[in-house]
């Protein structure tokens, strides 16, 4: 009973795994509203070193439509326009000597279907993560010994909820982006 425990338990900790990397993808997927994780994924070269951004410099957002960078070395400016210019995040950003301003354009509606297409496409890799997981569990239970065919069947139909229930979460998760997405 033990291993089917830890069958079951591995199985859900991919799956909330799964679901948790969909989340943190969805961030990076803006709907029109400036946020600093829109550049949490910027490397600037910070003497001779990669360095994420927040690391180099302060990120706000100063309004719903302007993400404020303010170098904590003012010589670092530069170097962090390069890095946001070369991240190809669409940005053209703006350098006064002191700060970089960012400012995110409004949304057109094909740049809004762009965005929808690849939040299903980042649910999509979810469900298959999910599904690899469910395949995992069951290639587990075949291998265990000495458990009756009963005790796995009842397992399997565990593991295959615990799916349904992932598969319907991300899916939900999905809805609630569009909504934010096609929301002016």
């Amino acid at each position: 009973m033990e291993e089917l425990n830890m069958i079951m338990n591995m199985v859900k900790q991919e799956m909330d795994a799964a679901i948790k990397h969909l989340d943190h993808a969805f961030q990076k997927i803006r709907a029109g509203r400036a946020s600093t994780s829109m550049v949490q994924d910027v490397v600037v070269e910070y003497y001779g070193a990669m360095s994420p951004i927040n690391q180099v410099a302060n990120v706000s957002v100063p309004d719903a439509m302007t993400i404020s960078i303010q170098p904590w070395d003012r010589s670092a400016i530069n170097a962090i326009e390069k890095a946001i210019i070369n991240s190809n995040l669409g940005f053209a950003p703006s350098n006064n000597g002191d700060t970089i301003i960012l400012n995110v354009p409004p949304l057109t509606e094909e740049r809004r279907r762009d965005l929808a297409k690849q939040a299903k496409a980042e649910t999509e890799q979810t469900k298959v993560t999910i599904r690899n997981a469910r395949h995992d569990g069951m290639k587990e239970l075949k291998k265990l010994d000495g458990v009756s065919e009963d005790i796995i069947k009842d397992t399997e139909a565990k593991i295959q909820e615990l799916t349904d229930k992932f598969v319907k979460l991300a899916d939900d998760h999905l809805k609630a982006k569009e909504v934010d997405i096609f929301k002016i």
